[in-house]
């Protein structure tokens, strides 16, 4: 049976990217199938895997649009499945309308049947409805935050927005940890606002998970070689954390 997992989290630069590709590789390493999916008009994701200058024919945006199938657009990439990302996604609210639009993505990727064991789904910084699409299509969601007050205040905007998913489109959706991300533990900050998601996370009825991911060059580089971190650095601190989170997953 597939599990969809999102991640996200209102604000920008917490590691969404960064953390969606290390699970889906760490997944696929253990011997998962896994398909990445890519909601982000910036593809940063989509980059990782393809490099710069491939520009895929069909995209996330084409599906969500209904004009092609989840399975028409996947790439196989040797590695992770990929659904890839378009820079027309920046305009989804204006294009995506109509009785329905929150599920046009679980709809999709229900027509994939049991091709997967696990489908990751990056989500843009934003609420609108590529977030509720992918909220709406997942079984639960890992929300990457860093110690930082504007991280915080993301977290609380998106536990709303998860409120409304469960009631009107996917009641069964549960967090499944706030992720600590880009973490120094010698920070003063670190330490307060890490105490600060734990009582956040317990009112959510979640957790925070209890190892961070701490800061690594291991990870900016390994996206500059379009390589997963694992592959990179394997014995780097973002290998040896992302692992960590790996194994609460599939316990």
């Amino acid at each position: 049976m597939t599990k969809t997992i999102a991640i996200a989290n209102r604000k920008g630069g917490v590691g969404k990217t960064a953390t969606a590709h290390a699970v889906g590789a760490g997944l696929r390493i253990r011997g998962y199938k896994v398909l990445l999916v890519d909601l982000d008009s910036q593809c940063n994701l989509t980059t990782a895997l393809l490099g710069e200058d491939e520009e895929p024919e069909l995209t996330s945006l084409d599906v969500l649009q209904r004009d092609c199938t989840a399975s028409e657009a996947i790439i196989e990439t040797g590695r992770e499945d990929l659904l890839p990302a378009s820079e027309a996604l920046s305009v989804a609210d204006k294009e995506i309308d109509g009785v329905g639009k929150e599920y046009r993505l679980k709809e999709a990727l229900e027509e994939l049947g049991s091709s997967y064991d696990y489908i990751i789904v990056d989500t843009p910084p934003a609420l609108g409805v590529l977030t509720v699409n992918a909220l709406t299509a997942s079984d639960s969601l890992i929300i990457p935050a860093q110690a930082d007050t504007d991280s915080l205040r993301g977290v609380i905007q998106l536990a709303q927005t998860v409120d409304v998913v469960r009631k009107y489109t996917n009641p069964r959706l549960t967090i499944e940890g706030i992720l600590l991300t880009r973490y120094n533990s010698r920070t003063i900050l670190s330490r307060d606002m890490r105490e600060n998601l734990e009582a956040v996370a317990s009112e959510l009825g979640s957790v925070v998970y209890e190892t961070p991911i701490r800061e690594c060059t291991a990870i900016k580089e390994a996206k500059a070689m379009c390589i997963d971190v694992y592959t990179y650095a394997p014995k780097s601190n973002a290998s040896l954390d992302y692992n960590a989170l790996i194994d609460q997953i599939t316990k």
